[in-house]
């Protein structure tokens, strides 16, 4: 199917791609279906988008760049609601606010994003017993994360295709394994 998305144009999107918050969002619990979308280049931004909300998109980023050692620790209650028991597959994502200066960018760590990737099932969960930021100042670290791993925080050409990322068993093993290199 085809979704419309004011960031991003139209994007295909498969039954499998979409993501369910069973309780919504924090601040948006009647948005209930999301998928992951990124840029077909080197841009270091994954978007949460919305499916029937056009206007609705998160930037996120992988908390392991910003955080080298960020851990999850989910109460029972947060695992039931995405059917897991622990976070073996399972993905983490904060969510990045990005202001008019994006020199002034923020990441979220104190409420990340956890996704189920068999059933495909997220929360954005709050980490009570970690001692994480909710507003981490971030650009300078993400300087330095692209110029060592050759990405780009903001692509200069505006030309860019968006697509929607699959999530898969394989896709999760890709990621953590690039994600223990940092």
């Amino acid at each position: 199917m085809m979704i419309e998305t004011s960031r991003f144009g139209s994007i295909a999107v498969s039954e499998n791609d979409i993501i369910t918050f069973p309780e919504g969002m924090l601040g948006f619990s009647k948005i209930d279906q999301y998928v992951l979308v990124e840029r077909a280049d080197d841009s270091l931004f994954i978007w949460l988008q919305a499916l029937k909300k056009p206007t609705v998109a998160f930037p996120l980023l992988e908390p392991q760049i910003l955080e080298r050692n960020y851990r999850v620790e989910m109460i029972d209650e947060d695992l039931k609601t995405i059917r897991m028991k622990d976070l073996k597959h399972s993905k983490v994502f904060s969510i990045i606010t990005i202001p008019t200066d994006p020199t002034k960018m923020t990441a979220n760590l104190k409420a990340p994003v956890v996704i189920n990737v068999k059933d495909k099932l997220a929360k954005q969960v709050i980490l009570h017993n970690q001692d994480y930021p909710i507003r981490k100042a971030i650009f300078s670290e993400l300087q330095q994360y692209c110029l060592s791993s050759e990405r780009t925080i903001f692509p200069t050409e505006d030309n860019s295709t968006y697509h929607a990322i699959p999530i898969s068993e394989q896709g999760i093993s890709q990621a953590r394994k690039l994600t223990e290199n940092l």
